[in-house]
């Protein structure tokens, strides 16, 4: 366990936090965030190919598409090194105020872009050059939060205080599926020219607020006091790779698991409007209602998880998602509408969300304080950009037939066997109090005191 600064050796006790305050500010700033963030794949789902990639073969068309949204996971990892240093170096408030800021306006100049029937090729260049500010951002923005919440949280409630930062990300989404419902009932001509825009340019309102609530954050109690003992990391990275290397590895492993949301938000809603033929707005319905689920139920599973630990439930998600695939893909290769829509709520919006309620404490327990923040998102961000690929793999892989749903469901099936290895073979960190986090067993300090300056 960490010593105090007196060498006593006793633990040095976590003063007491804002759990509630810091969970909505949390919730907040990812639901705001992450609207950002899913409008584009929504976009790149329904429009893109038609206005950035028009050359192209309508197949050919949406893959490009479909890439562009995977790029944007590309500069995830990069972000995350980056980000995560200085929110392990100089604390989770700025990390926060900076990616929301950042994400605001990348996703407002996408708005902004002119086609490819205005400039040629430098459209779908601008596109990928704001896709990769907008992968950047996010990369500090969940560990942020998490780190954020899990450190202003009563060690016997961390997964619930915890779950409200992806609480707030499905939060996200329903705003951007239902912000898009209206524009994708447009007709073709308005929708291509200027309907797409208008979610991006709303991104502006989403900077404004979110600035406003990040900059009232308070910095956690468990930086404070690594900050008051002078034992903040100068070289976090440092301290991370050789205190943490497999953990980090297990997060990227288990991290995988955001393929099941990548393929149901993105390449299910391809599949079923440009392979089936099936209309936008019952497919973006979908979407809302597993999203409203998601959002009533990934504190339940956090809650639950605080009782009879993460690995349980998280596993049990996992395997639920690996069978449900298989039926909500069917479902939709059967144009089926009831099974469509009961399938994909079941899938997403109740099973997923074990995982979702989950991992924000699972993955944050595995560290210590002086290098949550840049663990946490440097394994989520690499394993979320091999998810963020996902679509494009899945479509690449499976073709573009009606009976490709199949092979889809067994690529997910297999990322979700892999995902619950990794999370089986971690240790169980519910009842572990939050001073001894991430201190390996058998040692009694994970680091020692950094010299004074």
């Amino acid at each position: 366990m960490t010593t105090d600064p007196a060498g006593s050796g006793a633990a040095a006790p976590i003063a007491q936090g804002k759990p509630r305050k810091a969970a909505l500010a949390a919730w907040i700033g990812s639901a705001l965030e992450y609207y950002d963030f899913f409008i584009y794949g929504t976009a790149a789902a329904l429009v893109f190919s038609k206005i950035f990639f028009p050359s192209s073969s309508p197949a050919t068309g949406t893959l490009l598409a479909l890439a562009t949204f995977g790029v944007g996971y590309l500069a995830r990892p990069v972000g995350a090194f980056v980000l995560g240093h200085v929110g392990d170096r100089f604390g989770r408030k700025k990390v926060l105020v900076f990616t929301l800021v950042l994400m605001g306006i990348s996703t407002f100049l996408v708005g902004c872009l002119p086609t490819y029937d205005q400039v040629g090729v430098l459209a779908p260049v601008l596109l990928v050059v704001l896709r990769l500010l907008q992968g950047f951002s996010v990369a500090g923005e969940q560990a942020g939060a998490n780190s954020m919440t899990l450190e202003h949280a009563p060690p016997n409630r961390r997964a619930y205080y915890t779950s409200f930062t992806l609480n707030g990300t499905q939060a996200g989404q329903i705003i951007a599926t239902a912000i898009f419902l209206p524009i994708a009932a447009l007709p073709e001509e308005q929708l291509l020219s200027w309907g797409w825009r208008v979610p991006f340019w709303l991104s502006i309102i989403v900077a404004a607020v979110g600035l406003i609530i990040r900059r009232t954050l308070e910095e956690t109690p468990a930086f404070e006091q690594e900050v008051a003992s002078n034992r903040v990391a100068k070289l976090p990275l440092a301290a991370l790779f050789r205190t943490h290397k497999v953990d980090v590895l297990r997060v990227v492993v288990a991290a995988v698991i955001a393929s099941v949301s990548t393929i149901f938000t993105v390449h299910a809603l391809s599949y079923a409007v440009n392979t089936i033929g099936l209309e936008r707005s019952p497919m973006l319905w979908v979407g809302v209602l597993a999203n409203v689920a998601a959002v009533i139920t990934i504190p339940l599973w956090g809650r639950l998880s605080d009782r009879i630990g993460r690995k349980p439930v998280f596993i049990g998600g996992s395997l639920g998602c690996a069978v449900l695939m298989f039926a909500y893909l069917g479902s939709i290769s059967a144009g089926n509408h009831a099974l469509i829509f009961l399938v994909g709520i079941l899938m997403f919006g109740i099973v997923h969300s074990a995982t979702s309620g989950v991992w924000p404490s699972f993955y944050g327990e595995m560290f210590s304080t002086r290098v949550r923040l840049s663990g946490m998102a440097i394994g989520t961000q690499i394993g979320f950009a091999i998810a963020g690929f996902a679509p494009t793999i899945a479509t690449a892989i499976a073709g573009t037939g009606k009976d490709s749903w199949l092979g889809v469901s067994i690529f997910i099936a297999v990322l979700c066997l892999i995902n619950v290895v990794a999370v089986a073979t971690g240790r169980e960190t519910y009842k572990v109090p939050t001073e001894d986090l991430g201190v390996k067993p058998g040692r009694i300090s994970s680091e020692p005191a950094a010299a004074p300056a």
